[in-house]
């Protein structure tokens, strides 16, 4: 079985994931916001601004980020939304990043 190409950019599939899995951890508030959703284990709503040092729009925009790479889900509770983790696709991008990191380790391994 051959590797599975995306058409929009001609790399593998599993390639294209774990590099948009990279975009989406790559600003601090976004792995600190998927860290405090993770460590309260329940929904979030309206709080995360509070522990972040950013204006609430950016706060929105990095939660953007994370909503479309799926690695948390938002719904609207009345004037404030709340935010869980989806811990099956951080499964999913832990997965991939691990595979990634066995892949590079082996490449170590020959000395180069």
């Amino acid at each position: 079985m051959g590797v599975t190409r995306t058409r929009e950019t001609g790399f593998a599939a599993d390639v294209v994931r774990t590099a948009r899995w990279g975009r989406a951890l790559a600003h601090p508030a976004r792995v600190t916001i998927l860290t405090l959703l993770a460590e309260r284990r329940t929904c979030v709503c309206g709080e995360i601004v509070d522990d972040l040092p950013l204006a609430q729009s950016t706060v929105s925009q990095h939660l953007r980020v994370l909503r479309e790479e799926g690695l948390i889900r938002g719904e609207v509770d009345g004037t404030r939304s709340c935010y869980c983790i989806d811990a099956e696709r951080v499964r999913a991008m832990m997965a991939d990043l691990n595979r990634l990191g066995a892949s590079l380790e082996r490449k170590a391994a020959c000395g180069c």
